[in-house]
Formats: C-alpha cells, sequence, structure tokens
C-alpha cells in the first residue's frame, strides 16, 4: 500500500521549482507602487511557468543600463545573493538586449532569462494545436536570431586555415543564422498554408453577426464564454490560459450570432507574438462587435484597458464598436476614506456604485458590471448583448426584421 507523503518529502517536492529572483528598473516618472505592481505581475508570469520567486531587486534609474540594464553595484549584490542562496534563475521585467544579455550573464552564477523569453517560453507550454504551436515557433527563432552571437565565443580565438574569412567561432554563427533563417521562412510558409484554410473557413461561416472577446489575461473572458454560449472552453486562474482562437454559435431568443475567444493580451506583449498571432486575431479584425471584459478588482485595471486599446490598434481594430464588461465585482474592494478627509478619492477609496457613476459618466462606449463567476447581472448583460446584436443583424438583413 503506498504511504501518504510526509511533510519533508511534500517540501522536498516544492523545492524542485526553480527558484527564481526578480529584477526591475524604477524610472523616474514612475510610482513605487505602480513598480510593485508590474513585479506582482511579472511574478505571475514566473508561477505561469512553475517558477517560485524568492526575491525582488529593484533600482530607481532614468532609464535601464544600455550595458548591464542595472548599475554595477545592484548587479553585483543580485549576483552575491544568488551564489549564496542557490538561485536557479534571475528574470528582468524587461526585454533585455543580446549585449545586456552577454554582459549580465558574464557576472551571474545562473541563468538569466527576459520578460520576453519567459512569456516566449508560457507560450510555448500553452500552446495546444499545431497552429498555436507554430506561431510560438516562429517567435521564439525571431527573438533568438539577434541573440546568437555569443553562443560560440569560446571559440572566437581560433582562426580558420589559409583563405578563410574568419575563425570557427564565426563560421558556427554564420551556420546557426542561416539555420534559423531557414527555418523562420519554413515556418512563415506553414503559417501562409494554414491561414489560407481558416479563411475559407471563415468564409463558410456566411454573413452571420461576429462578436469577439478581447480583454487583458486573466480577466475571466474564457469563464465569460462558457457561460454566454453554454461551452466548455478551458480557463483557468492562470496567464495565458487560452491561445487558441475558439469560436462557437451562440442563439438569443432566436437570433444565432458567431462568439469568438482570442488570447489575452499583456502589458509588454513581446513584437514578435504581436507579429505571429495577428493571424490567429483575424477573429476579432473581421468582428461586428467587440466584447472588452476589464477585471474590475484589478487596482490597475485602467492601464490594462489602455493596453488593450493599444494592442487592437497594432492589429487594425480600433474602429470597432465595443461594449465594455467589467467582470469581478465580487472581488472588488476599497478602504472607505475618513469623513475629515479632504484629499480627492483615489481608486482605492472609491465604493462599487461610486466606480459605476465615474465609469458611466466619462465613457464613451456601453458598459455594464457583473461577476462571471458568481453569475451577477448576466441576464441584463443578455439583454444589452442580444439588443446589439440584433441593431447589427437589421442593418444587414433588413427584410428579416420580423423575425426577432
Amino acid at each position: 500500500m503506498k504511504q501518504p507523503l510526509d511533510k519533508k518529502t511534500t517540501e522536498e517536492i516544492v523545492d524542485t521549482r526553480e527558484r527564481a529572483v526578480l529584477v526591475a528598473v524604477i524610472r523616474d516618472n514612475q510610482e513605487p507602487r505602480q513598480a510593485e505592481e508590474f513585479l506582482d505581475e511579472l511574478e505571475f508570469l514566473a508561477e505561469t511557468a512553475d517558477i517560485v520567486t524568492i526575491r525582488r531587486f529593484t533600482q530607481r534609474l532614468p532609464q535601464p543600463s544600455s550595458r548591464i540594464y542595472v548599475g554595477p553595484g545592484k548587479l553585483e549584490e543580485i549576483a552575491r545573493y544568488c551564489e549564496e542562496n542557490a538561485i536557479n534563475v534571475v528574470i528582468f521585467d524587461d526585454e533585455l538586449s543580446p549585449s545586456q544579455t552577454r554582459n549580465i550573464e558574464q557576472a551571474m552564477p545562473c541563468r538569466i532569462i527576459d520578460r520576453t523569453r519567459l512569456i516566449l517560453d508560457i507560450f510555448m507550454s500553452r500552446a495546444r494545436t499545431a497552429y498555436a504551436k507554430t506561431q510560438v515557433q516562429l517567435a521564439q527563432y525571431e527573438y533568438m536570431l539577434p541573440r546568437l552571437a555569443g553562443l560560440w565565443t569560446h571559440l572566437e580565438r581560433q582562426r580558420g586555415g589559409t583563405g578563410t574569412r574568419g575563425g570557427a567561432g564565426e563560421r558556427e554563427i554564420e551556420t546557426d543564422r542561416r539555420i534559423v533563417r531557414d527555418r523562420i521562412s519554413k515556418l512563415k510558409e506553414e503559417l501562409k498554408k494554414i491561414d489560407r484554410q481558416m479563411s475559407v473557413q471563415r468564409s463558410n461561416r456566411g454573413s452571420m453577426v461576429r462578436v469577439a472577446l478581447v480583454g487583458y489575461t486573466n480577466v475571466g473572458k474564457s469563464t465569460l464564454m462558457n457561460l454566454l454560449s453554454k461551452s466548455d472552453v478551458f480557463a483557468e486562474n492562470k496567464l495565458f490560459a487560452t491561445l487558441d482562437t475558439t469560436v462557437r454559435k451562440v442563439v438569443f431568443d432566436n437570433l444565432p450570432f458567431l462568439m469568438s475567444d482570442t488570447v489575452g493580451f499583456i502589458r509588454k506583449l513581446p513584437t514578435q507574438l504581436i507579429e505571429s498571432f495577428k493571424s490567429t486575431l483575424d477573429e476579432v479584425r473581421e468582428a461586428d462587435l467587440l466584447l472588452h471584459v476589464v477585471d474590475i478588482s484589478h487596482p490597475q485595471f485602467e492601464e490594462q484597458i489602455a493596453v488593450v486599446k493599444q494592442t487592437l490598434q497594432d492589429i487594425g481594430a480600433a474602429d470597432k464598436p465595443v461594449f465594455l464588461v467589467f467582470n469581478k465585482i465580487d472581488a472588488y474592494t476599497y478602504v472607505k476614506k475618513d469623513e475629515d478627509d479632504l484629499t480627492p478619492a483615489t481608486r482605492e477609496n472609491m465604493s462599487l456604485e461610486e466606480m459605476k457613476q465615474s465609469w458611466i459618466a466619462k465613457a464613451n462606449t456601453p458598459c455594464i458590471f457583473i461577476s462571471a463567476v458568481e453569475r451577477l447581472n448576466i441576464e441584463k448583460l443578455r439583454s444589452d448583448l442580444y439588443g446589439m446584436v440584433r441593431e447589427i443583424h437589421s442593418g444587414r438583413y433588413p427584410f428579416n426584421n420580423f423575425l426577432y
């Protein structure tokens, strides 16, 4: 009979995860609180990649050092801490340049990765279909290409024989670059082929009204998709639970339309991923209406809204009609101000009702406040969504209005 795990065995299992420290530069125009919230997100990314965070290091600088990201003293402090505490990996909250990476690696006793590499690794672990895997592989190779120099520095002192251009290291780098470029070309061709197939699939759906769920990662899009479409799209309280676009037929009061759930956006989303996933986001570009889902309980939800708007602009979908859906009202918290406190109220001091009035007053788009998990205000959401879809459908099929 198998014996239950004792405390020591459980701790040993936990210790098998990689141990990491996080590093970030606080810019002069950035508040420390905001920097901590950004590091919270980076720690959540690390957790999604099954990495446990042991400590955070920050340094206030006008801008990151072009040579080693942080100052020399801070880098030495981080390296010493990593050596003394058996740290496996150092994660930087920005994309490091190839030269920064090489310089930092020389000072560190452990592996280093930047935010971009961490997100790419998560995407690769989350990719399920051949299409998603091809897209992520393309992004990884494009990230890798400018960073190949330095992989062969151990050969840089060796020179070739008579008539050669350079040393063995240089020849190996050029060989690797050619291999990576060939692989990138092949992946792009594969994606074009799949894109043509998906384009045919979209054209076969007819002229049904299309609604696309968009939003920051982990705001509850997949949960809402399951609720509205009565489907079973994978949903999890981790970043990037959904990579592949899922399309479902939804019917409200005999009015059919298509609803799609897409990959979540995030601050500093790697440009390689935006480029490779543009074809996946065709569902967003071709949608008639965007349901922009927002986590109202997140302290930086307004910044998340701005990130999503910028990403929509980057993929050419900024002109779409938008319905703002503020989710997770069940998790909304605030600290009530003292009556004698005359300072202006901040997000942390506003009740949900005050927040509702604030957004209804200043928003140029229709909005609603719900909880997908607790199913709060869902019937109102269905009713409002039905009205919007019906209006689009009526403009497209004016002679079918009597059916609805």
